[in-house]
């Protein structure tokens, strides 16, 4: 049977029967599902379908989804949202701190899965090249030039590789550089369609974002934090 056409997504998931129910939304919504049943066959099927965003369940026969995420953050920042039926917050902080983009409690509606599908690709997807934002021209601050309408960061010139979330954050801090965004601020900023999550979301993604940007993250110069508050971007990166 030939695949719907459509953008890629890979559902890892061992229950067939939800497995099923999201793979019919998003093919509803004009996607291309693609289904494996453990974590074993969701590395290898990353490797060979290159999705656009991956479905992850916790759960999983031969590798759990924690491993599976580990697995694709060492050679890729395809989009994950993560899928578990624990409501844990350390679950959720272990899981974005590992790189996942969103985080799903079962039982879940499909309908609300399939518009974080969306949201997130959104944030994913770079500006038309034919038809910039105003304003959006190349950001040069210290080391960093972000480049709004190739989606794209480098540091001293060499790429930075940034998940949606990740890439959304620094591009808000440094469009303002010297504003104090709050963590609510910045929440807003990558979940605009109001999705429920928690206040330490903001923490794990600047985290793992200034791993990939500060000379020392242990001692960052960059993206700074203004206790009480929430983070900035600092106005004359690396002094003071």
């Amino acid at each position: 049977m030939s695949e719907p056409a459509g953008p890629p997504i890979l559902i890892v998931e061992d229950d067939p029967n939800i497995a099923e129910l999201v793979a019919r939304y998003l093919e509803n919504s004009g996607f291309c599902p693609i289904t494996v049943n453990d974590g074993a066959e969701g590395v290898a099927a990353a490797r060979r379908h290159d999705p656009q965003l991956i479905i992850l369940d916790i759960m999983l026969p031969k590798l759990d989804g924690w491993e599976v995420c580990r697995a694709l953050r060492r050679e890729s920042d395809v989009p994950i949202i993560m899928l578990t039926a624990r409501e844990d917050e350390m679950d959720r902080v272990v899981g974005l701190s590992m790189g996942a983009d969103d985080y799903v409690v079962k039982p879940f509606s499909p309908r609300e899965l399939v518009e974080r599908v969306k949201a997130i690709l959104r944030r994913a997807r770079p500006a038309p090249a034919s038809a910039p934002a105003a304003g959006e021209r190349p950001l040069r601050l210290g080391p960093l030039v972000l480049e709004p309408e190739k989606h794209k960061v480098t540091r001293d010139g060499k790429p930075v590789s940034l998940t949606p979330s990740e890439y959304k954050l620094l591009h808000c801090l440094m469009a303002s550089p010297g504003r104090v965004y709050s963590r609510g601020e910045l929440l807003e900023r990558l979940y605009e369609n109001g999705e429920a999550v928690i206040d330490r979301v903001v923490d794990v993604h600047i985290g793992k974002l200034r791993q990939k940007i500060e000379a020392d993250p242990s001692k960052p110069t960059l993206i700074r934090t203004v206790h009480g508050v929430g983070y900035r971007f600092d106005e004359e990166p690396g002094r003071g």
